[in-house]
């Protein structure tokens, strides 16, 4: 113990919290992570035990101002640094995605190289008989014109408004599309496009209408293809005839020639400012649609034209103050309606057509003209007071040459065909018909068949007077129209005969062959009842309506020739003759008497239909063979046109036109050995009625253009007899004696 005391001297014991905390010691290990003095330090021989805790440490002090700019500048140049990296790494990858559009959008254009301007849109021309043009049908593409040959301000009035950099551009114009991007933003909307005269060739030549952005790219792409392929005369050429003017103009000189009747090397500078003026909208602007709109167009291209120096302020005023354009009104002549007729058969004819043709018809335009205004001007004065809105008319030679169609009172207004499309109840101008075939079966003009009431299975037709003549000759029957001697007639030779003899004739449609059939209740259009009149003028051969002679494309080669109809005898001579003679005394004393022809022997027959909803005639000479129809789409009443009014005056105004210079011709085996060739001696040896008419003033003209009773000792004559269902369905509908 003693040396212990000696080694270690005494040590006190502790107790408690002192004796706990004796042998407690902090090592670097033990500090807080984060502060100040985390880092640890170096143990040194000797503890400085004695040094307070909350001295700091030499790392604090504050640093010096060159610290700090060193800092700064650091810093900017870090990131000045990440930014141009950046930048090029963006910048790749742009150019990456520019390439792949490119080859995405030139992966959905045809090749390249095999790229070609394409041919101009065929178009049909359509000239008369006389070689003179008629019309004009596909899209209308004039010829192409050099631009040598153009006025000098023609093509700079495109450059003017569409284009002014059009020059110095390579297809595709950065500062115009930046000039039209701020002028966009400016207006909030799209106010100016930026596409080049190269794009829009492009589009035109090559790509749909359709506003999206991979049809713009392929714009662009193949501008780009035209500038290294072409000149930029050659582009600008190229472009003036190709643009769409609108109605279907094609090019500045169809443009030229639709609008101003005149070439677009003749054209005015006002002329040519409302040309170029038209390519921002064509259908909005087309001048014989919106004249106002078009004007003013052409006055901000009248306006862009001085701006750039290409016309004097001086040329401009005088142009925008006096224009010197007329405009030419839009084809609305009803030669329009042959050809529509022309469209639809021409695929029978020459099948698809690839190349431009020009169609030789046998129109002859005078005649055209006066058959448009024989019709025009019949409604235009009558329609209201007998309630008829249209007509139709048809002429043609008796080998069925048509020389002459109206289809409607206005093109227009209604582009559809009565001539042709619409099929209507004929009435009594059927009856030759029937009439030939009984004279086939042996029945001669001077046949006598009674007029007396009659009745089929419980329907009984009638004369509209309810007056019957008693025993009558067939000559006499037709050209008064007497309903009940037809009925009789074509029971006696047979309905399904009758429809035969038609068919035959050249009537083409679906006919009943029932009872009424000899009334004309069958449908039929105007052109296929014309046609088979014709072999009552020319001698009794087949005649095939047509209007097509030649089909030839523009430089020369034959597609297309018709051949002569087969000489097809369908009539005898004899019955041709008996014919003949019957439908001549229609004229001469009968329900057509008005239509004379002087100098000329004519024959025909009128018609209406039930309720005179159809007015009808169709006559013939040796020369020509002419229908006319009047009534109302809609099929209404008409308030008692018949078919020896309204037809009938139409169609004598238009024969007398036609006929006027024409070598006088006979009608072909014509006879009068069946009997007296006045009806007047006819009707004076006709028995008296054997139905009174009713008391009261004289009846009104019926609905078919018949005779009213005669005394027994003369001849009266009266309007023909309702076709259709005949007087009897007029009467027990609607009454009699109206």
């Amino acid at each position: 113990m003693g040396s212990a005391k000696k080694k270690g001297g005494r040590k006190e014991p502790l107790f408690g919290l002192p004796a706990a905390l004796a042998d407690l010691r902090l090592t670097a290990a033990d500090r807080i992570p984060g502060g100040s003095d985390d880092k640890p330090k170096k143990s040194s021989s000797k503890r400085k035990s004695d040094t307070p805790d909350d001295e700091p440490p030499r790392e604090r002090k504050a640093p010096g101002k060159n610290g700090a700019k060193r800092r700064s500048r650091s810093s900017i140049g870090a990131g000045l640094g990440r930014l141009v990296y950046w930048g090029a790494v963006l910048s790749l990858w742009g150019v990456i995605a520019v390439i792949g559009v490119v080859i995405w959008v030139g992966a959905h254009l045809p090749p390249i190289q095999s790229l070609e301007i394409p041919k101009r849109p065929p178009t049909i021309q359509i000239v008369g008989i006389d070689g003179s043009l008629l019309a004009q049908r596909g899209e209308m593409a004039g010829a192409n014109v050099s631009l040598k040959d153009l006025p000098p301000y023609l093509p700079k009035a495109f450059i003017a408004i569409e284009d002014r950099r059009f020059y110095s551009h390579f297809g595709i114009d950065p500062v115009g599309i930046l000039r039209a991007l701020v002028t966009n933003v400016l207006h909030r909307g799209v106010s100016q496009g930026g596409s080049t005269l190269t794009q829009q060739l492009a589009k035109n030549l090559f790509l749909t209408q359709e506003r999206t952005m991979q049809r713009k790219l392929q714009e662009a792409e193949l501008a780009i293809w035209l500038e290294r392929k072409h000149s930029k005369n050659e582009i600008l050429e190229l472009y003036l005839n190709r643009v769409y003017f609108g109605s279907g103009a094609y090019g500045v000189e169809a443009a030229a020639q639709r609008y101003f009747g005149k070439s677009a090397k003749n054209v005015t500078i006002a002329e040519a400012a409302m040309l170029a003026g038209l390519v921002k909208s064509p259908s909005r602007l087309a001048p014989n649609r919106n004249p106002e709109g078009a004007e003013a167009r052409a006055q901000v291209v009248l306006a862009a034209m001085a701006d750039a120096k290409f016309i004097t302020e001086a040329q401009a005023q005088a142009s925008i103050g006096h224009p010197s354009y007329v405009v030419k009104p839009i084809g609305a002549g009803t030669v329009n309606y042959v050809a529509d007729w022309i469209g639809e058969v021409l695929d029978d004819l020459v099948g698809q057509i690839d190349d431009s043709i020009k169609v030789e018809t046998t129109i002859d335009p005078k005649l055209q003209a006066v058959a448009e205004a024989a019709v025009i001007d019949e409604l235009a004065a009558k329609s209201v007071k007998f309630n008829v809105s249209q007509g139709a008319l048809v002429a043609m030679t008796p080998d069925g040459a048509v020389r002459a169609m109206v289809g409607g009172r206005n093109y227009s207004e209604s582009q559809y065909n009565r001539a042709v499309t619409a099929k209507r109840q004929p009435g009594s101008s059927f009856k030759p018909f029937v009439y030939l075939t009984a004279m086939e079966q042996g029945l001669t003009p001077d046949t006598v068949r009674q007029d007396a009431p009659i009745e089929v299975k419980g329907w009984k037709p009638e004369n509209y007077t309810h007056e019957y003549f008693g025993p009558v000759t067939l000559t006499q029957a037709l050209a008064m129209s007497l309903n009940t001697v037809a009925i009789r007639l074509g029971l006696e030779v047979g309905p399904k005969n009758v429809v035969r003899t038609a068919h035959r004739l050249g009537i083409s449609s679906k006919l009943e062959p029932n009872a009424s059939i000899a009334l004309g209740t069958s449908e039929v259009s105007v052109v296929e009842l014309v046609g088979a009149y014709a072999p009552f003028a020319n001698g009794g051969f087949a005649a095939t309506p047509h209007v097509v002679t030649r089909i030839k494309t523009l430089d020369g080669k034959l597609l297309y020739m018709r051949q002569p109809d087969e000489h097809n005898q369908v009539i005898e001579p004899r019955y041709v003759g008996m014919m003949n003679t019957m439908m001549r005394e229609t004229l001469i004393s009968g329900t057509a008497k008005k239509a004379e022809i002087p100098g000329w022997q004519a024959a025909g027959k009128t018609g209406t239909s039930q309720d005179y909803r159809d007015a009808w005639f169709i006559g013939y000479t040796a020369n020509l063979v002419t229908g006319v129809w009047l009534g109302n789409d809609d099929n209404s009443p008409t308030k008692k046109a018949t078919g020896g009014g309204l037809p009938v005056e139409v169609w004598t105004r238009f024969m007398r036109a036609a006929h006027e210079g024409v070598q006088v011709a006979a009608l072909p085996n014509l006879q009068s050995n069946w009997g007296p060739s006045n009806l007047v001696q006819i009707s004076s040896q006709v028995s008296p009625p054997t139905q009174a008419a009713a008391p009261g003033p004289a009846p009104a003209p019926v609905s078919n253009g018949g005779y009213r009773a005669p005394p027994p000792t003369r001849a009266n004559v009266r309007p023909e007899a309702a076709a259709g269902l005949d007087g009897w369905l007029m009467d027990r509908l609607f009454g009699g004696n109206r």
